[in-house]
């Protein structure tokens, strides 16, 4: 089966897991997922299955948005809520002038420092997996862009929030540099991602869900319309000779569509079989062909 499945995904699940989980589910080992959400993390998962986990290139910087909670009064090792407290608690009773005079600051292109507990790669090692080993994480600032970062309201010690960032963005980050600037530490104590690119939450399914539409025969339904992927690149539909050229690598003559460089091409309404590339006026190379042989 070829296609893009929104998983909600549960708390308490690594993305590999609920790869892993997709595969029993469907009965197929080619299944991938298109960013990965930390495991306390809840939400917004697409998972990409058979050829179409070519197209996860096309979504390695793509936007995400988050709805979320940051705790103040103590700072963990992880910076969110699953690990250890890393600062004696205190007693703290915020005002929301105050965390949305701090969350201004984190508006824009920002330099970030990731966390020592995160996926980001030391001489080809996860970073997670050396602090764990207690050995030394030397880690850099990278630029990345809060493009909304909204306190949607503020009781005592907790701070409600909605975010659209850029790829490679850590909130967790951002809550644990707040809790700095406040003097009181802080700490990811919530997050839901709502979207990632052109996935949305309303789209979704849980592991439940999704299993039992595959009890049922019923898996289709769960699957994302592949008109409705990468809407930034125009569509065009081929004949069956085209689509047979394509099969074979060949060049092809496409209806010609403005003066897009990358288009979508399907078979019929439903079937995504390559994304090509214009050569010249109306001739098309397909990069990525998404036909099955």
């Amino acid at each position: 089966m070829n296609g893009v499945i929104v998983v909600d995904k549960p708390g308490g699940m690594t993305s590999h897991d609920v790869v892993n989980r997709v595969r029993r589910i469907l009965g197929q080992k080619s299944v991938g997922h298109l960013g990965t959400l930390d495991p306390m993390a809840t939400g917004v998962l697409p998972i990409v299955t058979g050829k179409l986990t070519r197209l996860a290139q096309f979504y390695a910087k793509s936007e995400k948005s988050y709805e979320g909670e940051i705790r103040f009064g103590f700072a963990t090792e992880t910076y969110d809520a699953e690990g250890e407290p890393v600062s004696t608690a205190q007693v703290v009773s915020l005002e929301r002038a105050q965390v949305e005079a701090v969350a201004a600051e984190f508006r824009g292109v920002i330099q970030q420092m990731p966390p020592i507990y995160s996926a980001k790669k030391i001489a080809g090692v996860p970073a997670y997996k050396l602090a764990r080993k207690d050995k030394e994480v030397e880690l850099k600032a990278v630029q990345v862009e809060v493009r909304e970062l909204e306190i949607l309201g503020v009781e005592i010690d907790r701070a409600g929030f909605r975010a659209r960032v850029s790829s490679g963005t850590y909130l967790r980050s951002i809550a644990h540099e707040m809790g700095q600037r406040l003097g009181c530490g802080a700490h990811l104590s919530a997050l839901r991602r709502t979207a990632v690119a052109e996935f949305v939450l309303t789209d979704g399914f849980t592991l439940d869900q999704l299993a039992e539409a595959a009890e049922h025969s019923d898996i289709e339904r769960c699957l994302v319309h592949p008109r409705k992927l990468l809407p930034d690149l125009p569509s065009v539909t081929a004949d069956e000779t085209a689509a047979g050229m394509i099969r074979s690598g060949r060049s092809v003559n496409l209806p010609e569509l403005s003066s897009a460089r990358t288009v979508k091409v399907f078979q019929g309404q439903r079937e995504l079989i390559a994304i090509a590339t214009r050569i010249a006026g109306s001739l098309f190379h397909a990069g990525i062909v998404l036909m099955d042989d």
